[in-house]
C-alpha cells in the first residue's frame, strides 16, 4: 500500500504519523513545496498551481491514494486536484473538524490562518455543522510560518496573541491549519483557564487518515509490520525529511520508523 500527502510544507507531518500509526506497512511519500510558503497570502489560482505541481510530482510514484493535508490547498484546489486524479487516484481533502468540536455544545474557537478566518468556506462550515453554538473565529497570523521554520520565539508570540482573542469560556478549539497539529500542546497550555474542565484541541489529522483508508477499500491493522517506506520530495525533488520537521514528535517518530529512503 502506497499513500502520498501533499501540503505547503511540514504540515503534513500531522496526518502522515496518523496513517503511519493505523498502517505501519503503508510506504508515504511526502510532497512539498517549502521554498513557495506562505501560502496564505496568495490567489486561489497561485495556490492551484502550486498544488498540482507538487501533487503530479507525488503522482509518479503511484500512489492509491492523495491527501491534501493542507487547509489552504483543500479550500482553493480541492476541485481542480479531483478533476485531474480521480477516479484513478482518489484526493482526500482536509476540512477543519468544526462538526465534531460543534458536538459538544460549545463555546468554540477556531484557530485558522488570516486568509481562511472570515472566509465564505469558513464561513459555511460554521452555518451547517455549529448552527446555534458559540463560535468565535482567531486569526493567527505568522504561526503557521513559525511551526513551519521552528522559530520557537515567533511561535510563543502567535500562540499568546491567537490566545489573546480567545474567549476564557470557550470548550473547545479547533485546528484549522494542519501546521498548528505540530504545536497542539502548546495551543492548550496558552488557551487552558485554571479552574476549568480540560480544553478539547480538535485536529483534522486522524480523520483524514481513516479516511485515506476507506477511500482505498482497507482497515486500519496498527499490528501491521512496521516496514513501510518514506519517500521525501520537496519541489518535486527527493529530499531528506527538512531540519525544522525533526524538531516535532511526529517529526522525530516518522524518521526513526521508517528511515528516508
Amino acid at each position: 500500500m502506497k499513500i502520498a500527502l501533499m501540503d505547503s510544507g511540514i504540515g503534513l507531518l500531522a496526518a502522515a504519523t496518523a496513517v503511519r500509526r493505523l498502517r505501519p506497512d503503508a510506504d508515504l511519500i511526502l510532497s512539498s513545496d517549502p521554498d513557495t510558503l506562505p501560502w496564505g497570502p496568495r490567489t486561489p489560482q497561485d495556490v492551484t498551481g502550486l498544488s498540482l505541481a507538487i501533487a503530479e510530482a507525488a503522482a509518479l510514484h503511484r500512489p492509491e491514494a492523495l491527501i491534501v493535508a493542507c487547509n489552504t490547498a483543500s479550500v482553493h484546489a480541492l476541485p481542480a486536484l479531483r478533476a485531474r486524479f480521480e477516479p484513478d487516484l482518489p484526493v482526500i481533502g482536509t476540512v477543519p473538524a468544526i462538526k465534531p468540536a460543534a458536538s459538544g455544545g460549545g463555546p468554540v474557537a477556531i484557530w485558522a490562518t488570516p486568509a481562511t478566518t472570515g472566509s465564505p468556506y469558513q464561513r459555511g462550515l460554521i452555518r451547517e455543522f455549529a448552527d446555534g453554538v458559540a463560535v468565535t473565529e482567531v486569526p493567527c497570523p505568522g504561526l503557521a510560518d513559525a511551526v513551519q521554520y521552528a522559530d520557537e520565539a515567533a511561535i510563543d508570540a502567535a500562540v499568546a496573541a491567537a490566545a489573546a482573542l480567545t474567549p476564557p469560556d470557550v470548550r473547545a478549539v479547533v485546528l484549522g491549519c494542519t501546521h498548528y497539529e505540530l504545536v497542539a500542546d502548546r495551543i492548550r497550555a496558552a488557551v487552558q483557564q485554571p479552574g476549568l474542565p480540560p480544553l478539547v484541541l480538535h485536529g483534522s489529522a486522524g480523520a483524514v487518515a481513516a479516511q485515506a483508508l476507506r477511500r482505498i477499500g482497507e482497515r486500519p491493522a496498527p499490528e501491521a509490520p512496521a516496514d513501510g517506506s518514506l519517500t521525501v520530495l520537496l519541489g518535486g525533488q527527493p529530499a531528506a525529511l527538512p531540519a525544522s520537521a525533526l524538531t516535532y514528535v511526529e517529526g522525530r517518530q516518522l524518521q526513526a520508523v521508517t528511515p528516508v529512503r
